[in-house]
């Protein structure tokens, strides 16, 4: 299977020419796909085009790039096409067209529109808040988080936390253990904004069980048997009537769904205090 690696070049952050990469790599198959991608954010100079290019070079790599800068693009261009190395502009076409529409000239002023977009920031700080805050590592999260989900093991809290956190909201998720005394700020916190996520005990033993082939160990561990998940699920169950927070049944949901349905409970409960 050949490897495909994929450079990001970028006079700014390279953000947008990495979410085109990813967004077409994961229309195929990983197990048929192994990829890489390596991103090189704020080019300002000629030498760091050559860098890029003597790269992609030595690894086959594409190079995928946003260079606002005309001088920079322009020998960013001239060098993959010399060379024969395959490349994708994202922007070059478009600023051509618009420079043919629009009777004034651009910036050429990299990373405008994040320093901008105050948005973006935002979403900055969320995604940075849920990794500091994944897993319950520090219960000093709690008082700043906009969304607390809470859930035992496999219930999807992390990408959940990761993809209400690309909404930009602060999201802290808990692990719900009964081994592990949960916070004691948990039970001060605002009910409103905690999430308990809910799982069927015949769905949570297939996960733990596939979970535990794809570790390579046996699918007989007590983590996946009946009896454990009988005792976390009515662990769970007896912490979350103390908490009286809502509850999320995500047995057979998306992500995607599963976040849509708390971003509606959260927004309901901020409109009844406002």
């Amino acid at each position: 299977m050949e490897k495909i690696n994929l450079i990001v070049a970028s006079d700014s952050v390279g953000e947008t020419a990495e979410l085109v990469a990813r967004a077409c790599i994961s229309q195929f198959n990983p197990n048929q796909c192994e990829h890489e991608i390596i991103r090189y954010p704020y080019i300002e100079a000629l030498e760091n085009v050559d860098e890029v290019i003597q790269v992609a070079l030595d690894t086959q790599a594409i190079v995928i790039y946003t260079l606002v800068k005309p001088e920079i693009r322009k020998y960013m261009e001239t060098k993959v096409n010399d060379l024969n190395i395959q490349s994708v502009d994202i922007m070059g076409p478009l600023m051509n067209i618009l420079l043919d529409r629009i009777d004034e000239q651009p910036y050429f002023e990299p990373g405008l529109v994040h320093r901008l977009d105050e948005a973006y920031f935002k979403k900055i700080d969320a995604i940075e808040f849920a990794v500091k805050y994944d897993d319950g590592k520090d219960p000093k999260g709690l008082a700043n988080a906009d969304i607390v989900l809470l859930g035992i093991s496999r219930t999807s809290k992390t990408p959940l936390s990761q993809y209400l956190a690309h909404k930009s909201y602060k999201v802290m998720n808990i692990p719900i253990v009964p081994e592990v005394t949960p916070p004691d700020n948990l039970f001060e916190t605002d009910p409103s904004k905690c999430i308990a996520l809910k799982i069927s005990e015949e769905k949570l033993n297939r996960i733990r069980k596939e979970r535990l082939r794809q570790l390579g160990l046996g699918d007989s561990a007590r983590y996946a048997t009946e009896q454990r998940i009988k005792e976390e699920l009515e662990y769970f169950h007896d912490l979350i009537d103390k908490i009286g927070c809502p509850v999320i049944d995500v047995s057979d949901k998306a992500i995607e769904e599963t976040a849509n349905d708390i971003i509606s409970i959260i927004e309901q409960n901020n409109f009844k205090k406002d």
